[in-house]
């Protein structure tokens, strides 16, 4: 009885994750997207928009819909139903214009690589709309695939995988020959990279990561071997899905709102062209009273003093007021939309944003958001690369790495003393390790350190900073 309750808690997780995603896709177009939300008197429909979600049209009541998604071709979309289905529309979606494919294969459906092409999961493949697919050896695959995704070049995909007995574990899977063979591409520790959604950006090796535990996305442009940190929602409202757009730098992402069983809906379409540091809202569809949710970001978090920062302002809701406290020293500073500000001294500073409508209030504080460094030393993430060398080997690593490093005879007879300074991604040194002239190497044990992306520089004016990636 307890090995069952244990696979079905396993199994609800994993469709917690796979429910969570493919509710909105790009089309062929620039500013078109096809998105899953409700109706006044139905609870879902498939829209269609060509102008970034700021306006929408309902193209088809639709029940049990899984996924959705739509090729190269004009008005060309895919639509899963329970149990498993597979349909296709050559009028964008159009009620009456479905026929119906296959119900073989996973309910996870991507595409918009090629016209026609589309995949059903990692072990089915198309390229005539659906009309005859081919089965994938998917040889290396193991574990459960969750979250597949194919690359904006030809041949290559990914997916999540799970596995059954290792909970705290999720591995990125990549593929160069459309899901023939797999091999590991990176491993995460779930507790500390929950992920719950990947999309494509536009460039080959290009990823959107997204983690829960606050809402947080990460890009890649290196297949997934490593992931910047882009930005986090506030947790007020309910992040549905998220997909690259048809232009660099563009991320859509669905958020929906719901309460008093269904009674109140809302859905929201946060556009960037940033690559998801700051959004715009459009508000897609409205029932019942608009849930109060501060959010706020800046495209810019990093500077020398003095550091003029332009806030941007996505918080919805029928918002009457604005306090910033842009140091969160308890004094409001600014009471505009989208006010601007100057930071004169170093250090790190905690924002704080509160917003009021005529009855409640909401906040969102974003702790260490500003960081201002005085141009020099190692606050300085952007050093001029001189005569000095560095890498590490390997990287990503676990627990230990070799950082190798090379500079004149002159340099080092200049500075005797010298170390290799670690340091974690907010700026704090962690460890250093002491080196001298006869050296080209030295060994670093990060076992007592926490996974995550590391910073390390030769102790010189000017050295360059290199990043590393500890996997634990």
């Amino acid at each position: 009885m307890k090995k069952t309750i244990i696979i079905l808690f396993i199994l609800l997780l994993q469709l917690t994750l796979i429910f969570a995603d493919y509710r909105i896709t790009r089309g062929p177009d620039i500013g078109e997207i096809y998105f899953i939300g409700p109706t006044v008197t139905e609870p879902a429909a498939i829209y269609h928009s060509i102008d970034f979600g700021e306006t929408s049209t309902c193209m088809d009541s639709v029940n049990e819909v899984e996924s959705i998604c739509a090729d190269l071709t004009l008005g060309s979309l895919y639509k899963v139903r329970m149990p498993d289905c597979l349909y296709y529309s050559d009028n964008y979606g159009q009620e009456e214009s479905w026929i119906f494919r296959t119900a073989e294969g996973s309910y996870k459906i991507f595409s918009g690589r090629n016209e026609g092409e589309i995949f059903k999961g990692v072990s089915m493949g198309s390229n005539d709309y659906g009309q005859n697919f081919n089965n994938n050896q998917c040889l290396g695959l193991f574990g459960f695939p969750i979250i597949p995704e194919i690359d904006s070049q030809e041949s290559i995909a990914y997916t999540i995988v799970s596995q059954y007995g290792i909970p705290d574990t999720l591995w990125l899977l990549i593929t160069y020959d459309n899901f023939e063979t797999l091999e590991i591409q990176n491993v995460y520790n779930r507790d500390e990279f929950p992920i719950i959604d990947l999309s494509r950006g536009t460039e080959s090796g290009e990823l959107y990561f997204v983690t829960s535990s606050p809402q947080t996305i990460f890009h890649s442009t290196d297949y997934g071997l490593n992931g910047q940190y882009i930005n986090e929602f506030n947790l007020g409202l309910d992040y549905t899905d998220l997909v690259g757009g048809r232009q660099a730098g563009e991320v859509y992402v669905l958020v929906t709102y719901n309460a008093l069983m269904h009674t109140i809906e809302h859905t929201y379409i946060f556009h960037s062209i940033d690559y998801g540091r700051t959004f715009t809202v459009y508000h897609s569809f409205s029932k019942g009273e608009e849930p109060l949710v501060a959010n706020f970001s800046s495209s810019l978090t990093e500077g020398e003093a003095p550091f003029t920062v332009q806030f941007s302002n996505y918080s919805v809701g029928e918002i009457i007021s604005y306090e910033w406290d842009f140091d969160n020293d308890g004094i409001i500073d600014s009471n505009e939309l989208e006010p601007e500000f100057t930071y004169l001294d170093t250090g790190y500073y905690s924002v704080k944003l509160i917003i009021h409508d005529q009855d409640d209030t909401d906040e969102f504080l974003r702790e260490d958001f500003i960081h201002v460094t005085d141009g020099s030393g190692a606050d300085n993430y952007e050093l001029e690369i001189r005569n000095y060398k560095l890498n590490n080997y390997p990287n990503p690593f676990n627990p230990n790495t070799t950082i190798s490093f090379e500079f004149s005879n002159e340099q080092n007879q200049q500075n005797e003393q010298l170390q290799i300074e670690i340091y974690n991604v907010k700026g704090q040194k962690v460890d250093e390790l002491a080196i001298n002239h006869q050296q080209t190497a030295v060994s670093w044990n990060a076992e007592s350190m926490p996974s995550g992306i590391y910073l390390y520089r030769l102790s010189i004016k000017d050295s360059p900073i290199n990043k590393m990636l500890l996997l634990k």
